[in-house]
């Protein structure tokens, strides 16, 4: 299998890459954070770079890219850090592309695409856990017309989006939904995540939504696929950025009139971080080729790269802390917001154990990833 990217996949990547050496620095995210967690002008400088518009079709002015793409990208941002939800767009466009019907596509697409709207999945709840076939929310029908019913919790830049994937309980199953935020009967409250971004606890009251599909699981369960591939690209940035800075410390921090970085142990314990990055490195890689894949096989690759990613993160990050020491958890150090965001990531979509978990619910005659 050849694991070389194009010509274009180059590109791509050193397009964001020069984005964020030159507009996304540790300052201007400082501010961001203060401001509250979300810049509409940094997602609107994304837009301009074409990447809201990856997973959209060039019919509705995307670029038509796929997995791998996003990947690239998604790795890029993560070693930037970027709080800005890309990753929800591209959940969003991959669930409104595959189960939305014509209309609906018209209608939010190309908006999506250009940077005009921002749409996120509103699926978590505080009884659900991460079980995605667990759901509350109440959507009830009068002629042609859905209100929905409902909280939702830990919705990224909830407070900021345009509007809401929701899934919801239709007729006795699961449906998915799309609200407005400026709807009647919707109301947000925003707050600061742990890595400084955006979040928000979504009500919703009789809130006029649009259906987009009655099959809103099997459209659910897709759409966290594609985020969890997102994520763990993301924190394949993070984990790269995080290894740079810790060996550019222990090259110059000095104890006994010596640079930590020749301390055996010390530089054990980096070889074990090197080890975990390249699994995390291959296990995204895996996520991202099997995103297309049937929806069995799909699933059950996503939650063996998440658990993976989860190990990965938990290790690099806290290792990175200890080998730095108590510099290593300031806020005005930048390497304590990658150990945040790393912490995060790792209950995103599920976190650890909940994917061993699935692993090994899933597990068939035998345990090989790709079995």
């Amino acid at each position: 299998m050849d694991f070389n990217f194009s010509d274009e996949q180059e590109q791509l990547r050193d397009a964001v890459r020069k984005w964020v050496d030159r507009s996304y620095g540790f300052e201007r995210r400082q501010g961001i954070t203060k401001a509250g967690g979300f810049d509409r002008a940094a997602y609107n400088e994304l837009a301009e770079l074409g990447l809201t518009g990856l997973y959209t079709s060039e019919e509705h002015g995307g670029m038509g890219m796929g997995p791998v793409e996003a990947m690239v990208v998604l790795e890029e941002l993560g070693r930037g850090n970027v709080m800005e939800p890309l990753g929800q767009t591209l959940v969003a466009s991959g669930m409104l592309g595959g189960y939305a019907p014509d209309a609906l596509r018209a209608q939010w697409l190309p908006k999506i695409s250009s940077g005009e709207a921002l749409v996120v999945l509103a699926h978590q709840e505080r009884k659900g856990r991460y079980r995605l076939d667990q759901c509350e929310t109440q959507a009830t029908q009068s002629g042609s017309s859905w209100k929905v019913s409902g909280e939702k919790s830990v919705v990224p830049a909830g407070d900021h989006a345009d509007a809401f994937l929701v899934p919801a309980r239709a007729k006795g199953k699961i449906a998915l939904f799309l609200v407005e935020r400026q709807a009647q009967g919707v109301t947000t409250r925003g707050y600061p995540a742990l890595d400084g971004s955006r979040a928000a606890e979504v009500t919703l009251r009789d809130a006029a939504a649009t259906l987009v599909t009655e099959d809103g699981l099997t459209a659910l369960e897709h759409g966290v696929d594609i985020g969890i591939a997102c994520t763990c690209a993301e924190a394949v940035g993070v984990i790269d950025r995080t290894m740079i800075l810790t060996a550019e410390y222990m090259n110059t921090r000095k104890q006994f009139g010596t640079t930590l970085a020749t301390f055996q142990a010390l530089r054990h314990r980096m070889a074990d971080m090197k080890m975990q990055q390249e699994l995390a490195r291959s296990m995204s890689y895996y996520a991202s080729l099997k995103l297309n894949a049937p929806a069995d096989e799909r699933r059950r690759a996503m939650s063996r790269a998440k658990y993976q990613l989860g190990v990965a993160m938990r290790f690099v990050g806290q290792n990175s802390v200890q080998l730095h020491g108590g510099i290593g958890v300031t806020d005005e150090y930048v390497g304590s917001h990658f150990f945040k965001k790393l912490t995060q990531l790792e209950m995103v979509y599920g976190d650890t154990l909940h994917h061993l978990g699935e692993v090994s619910e899933r597990m068939q005659d035998t345990a090989g990833v790709f079995a």
